[in-house]
């Protein structure tokens, strides 16, 4: 640390660098927290209308299946009406629930004493079980009082009603709470006789409502009358509970506000703090009832991605400082690199060069006056000493050793970077296509035509599948060669004479001057069982080295039979490959010299995937003419 101190002290350009980075700090993040507001606020808002939109979706469908209900119940009660005897009203209620898969039960109950052997008391119900469904005359109780009863017989009109029903003398009843569509029955002379109701088990609705969702996390909420909850995602609070149960009124603002607005049957949307966590919630009224319906979506899950985004921001910004400061030094130093050579020279003269030369300035400003004085008072200096020639000379002679030792350190330097860049150029280029382009979306991405962008953007993917294809052929030779053999299909029947004649079409293609033969002791329709894709590879790979390490004035495909193996050889006039570099060019990463291009891998995944179907890859050293590889694979697959 202490040495980095010292060599920024020590650095003109580093410290007005590091000024620069002080001073333009403050605006940079500035500009990237209103960034990350707006993109915030846009978040929370396309999130909004998401939600806005899936609960309208919601409600369409929970409106077409109350519809549904609410037809099957109304198309029937005349005809009840009509055949107002006790088996009708049996048949009627096992027809509305056995016709209907959306409805759970069914009840017709009637006034006291419509049916005197009967007695008071008459209702009929049928509901929908696992496996059948079930029609029975309900035990004598006081229904009478029941809301599902009461309620329509006293409006006169049909409604929606939500009970719990704890007592069932039939045990028939659905689980938990009901929502059930009631319908008052009148005789020919408007003479109230009964109610119709149809039965909705609130979990079977629940499931509908909660079919899709924005976000993992969100859920949704349904109350009624006083804000108690029908549908809940915490069952304990069903029934039970109101939107108003346990808040705090002065500390919970917020759910009082959304309760009003639930309860009183209006729509929209607010931010809320329910358990202590943010979240954005929309509501709307179900027609037809006074209920509400509301989509909870957590703020935490509305913004996920944006948090992620910050991840990742942060970092992106610590680089793009440091960059900053590295091309501002670089920058700075290229400016006061005048007075950088103008030191040197000064420390020359103080250690006794009297004679070099301080060249002249051609500049206006502060620099360039400073540089001329300095070169006056260097020939003042060299006219009154003359005693030091000899020395003069001997410090000529270093100078040139030291230029000579300079150029050939340069070219050192220059055979490494070299080396390095034959080595990694075929990632950096694509690299670096992407991180500019990059660094223009950032920068100057609202200021560019939409097309201009389009087109920088299949720049940056054509240039991403270029470096996947490189990682895809370096992981090719690693851990993909301990499962190819799995993945391969080697059970295919592949034509001998076909795959040569593909193999010389693809190769032509890229050589098309090449002379290039082709022959086959094999009839056309000799078939093996091995994989295609494999062995096109290889015979790909060996016609791509004979076609550009040859003379070019030979390259031959032959198609061979020798007892159970079939042979593809390949070979060329050339300079061949020498004893020595035969062992060394199966390995991966080798190239027969540092100048050669490619990889290094095609000769050992040539011999991986021919070992990998069960064959063997054959240099013919008794070939001297040139160069002769040999695939040779089983006629039957082992």
């Amino acid at each position: 640390m202490r040495t980095i101190t010292q060599f920024i002290r020590q650095s003109l350009s580093w410290k007005l660098s590091l000024g620069i980075i002080l001073m333009a700090m403050p605006i940079f993040m500035l500009a990237l927290g209103v960034l990350f507001v707006q993109s915030r606020n846009q978040l929370k808002k396309e999130a909004t209308e998401h939600a806005s939109s899936v609960l309208n979706t919601t409600m369409q469908r929970v409106s077409r299946f109350m519809n549904t209900l609410e037809t099957a119940t109304d198309i029937n009660d005349w005809e009840i009406v009509e055949n107002l005897d006790p088996d009708s009203l049996l048949n009627y209620s096992r027809f509305v629930v056995s016709l209907n898969g959306n409805i759970d039960g069914c009840s017709i109950s009637t006034e006291p004493n419509i049916f005197p052997k009967y007695g008071r008391y008459f209702s009929t119900y049928t509901v929908r079980e696992p496996d059948t469904i079930r029609t029975v005359i309900e035990k004598k109780y006081e229904y009478f009082e029941k809301v599902w009863y009461k309620t329509p017989r006293q409006l006169g009109e049909s409604c929606w009603v939500v009970f719990y029903d704890e007592t069932d003398s039939l045990e028939l009843t659905l689980d938990g709470m009901i929502a059930s569509y009631c319908k008052p029955l009148y005789d020919h002379s408007k003479q109230f006789v009964g109610v119709i109701s149809t039965d909705l088990s609130l979990i079977h609705l629940s499931k509908i409502i909660s079919k899709e969702k924005p976000y993992p996390d969100s859920y949704f909420i349904m109350t009624g009358e006083e804000g108690r909850y029908y549908i809940h995602p915490d069952t304990t609070q069903l029934f039970t509970y109101t939107i108003f149960s346990d808040a705090n009124p002065q500390e919970q603002a917020d759910i009082f506000a959304l309760g009003h607005e639930m309860t009183t049957g209006k729509q929209g949307n607010m931010r809320v703090k329910i358990n202590g966590k943010p979240c954005l919630v929309n509501y709307r009224p179900v027609p037809g009832t006074n209920w509400s319906l509301a989509l909870v979506c957590p703020e935490q899950s509305v913004l996920q991605s944006y948090y992620r985004l910050g991840y990742i921001i942060g970092p992106l910004t610590l680089v793009g400082l440091v960059l900053i400061l590295l091309f501002s030094s670089i920058s700075v130093a290229h400016a006061i690199l005048p007075l950088n050579k103008l030191a040197s020279q000064i420390q020359l003269i103080a250690a006794g060069h009297f004679d070099e030369q301080i060249p002249k300035s051609h500049r206006h400003d502060a620099v360039g006056h400073l540089q001329n004085s300095f070169a006056k008072m260097q020939e003042s200096l060299s006219h009154h000493i003359h005693d030091i020639q000899q020395m003069n000379v001997e410090t000529a002679r270093r100078n040139e050793e030291l230029v000579h030792t300079t150029e050939l350190a340069k070219e050192a330097d220059r055979q490494k970077t070299l080396f390095i860049q034959n080595v990694s150029h075929q990632v950096r280029t694509p690299l670096n296509i992407i991180m500019g382009f990059a660094h223009v979306l950032r920068e100057s991405k609202k200021y560019l035509p939409e097309e201009e962008v389009k087109s920088i953007i299949n720049m940056m993917t054509h240039n991403a599948m270029t470096l996947d294809r490189m990682a895809m052929m370096l992981f090719d030779s690693s851990a993909r060669g301990n499962m190819e053999e799995v993945y391969a299909d080697r059970d295919e029947e592949v034509s001998c004479n076909e795959v040569a004649s593909q193999c010389l079409k693809y190769t032509l293609k890229h050589y098309p001057d090449l002379p290039l033969y082709f022959g086959t002791d094999l009839p056309d329709d000799f078939c093996i069982h091995t994989s295609l894709k494999y062995l096109k590879l290889c015979i790909r790979e060996l016609l791509y080295n004979a076609s550009k390490y040859s003379d070019g004035k030979y390259v031959a495909l032959r198609v061979s039979e020798i007892g159970s193996m079939v042979r593809f050889i390949v070979e060329d006039t050339g300079p061949g490959i020498s004893k020595e570099e035969s062992s060394r060019l199966l390995e991966s990463f080798t190239k027969a010299n540092d100048l050669s291009e490619g990889l290094g891998l095609g000769l050992p995944l040539t011999k991986r995937h021919v070992t990998n179907l069960g064959g063997e890859l054959i240099l013919d050293t008794s070939y001297k003419a040139g160069c002769r590889f040999i695939i040779q694979l089983p006629k039957v697959k082992s």
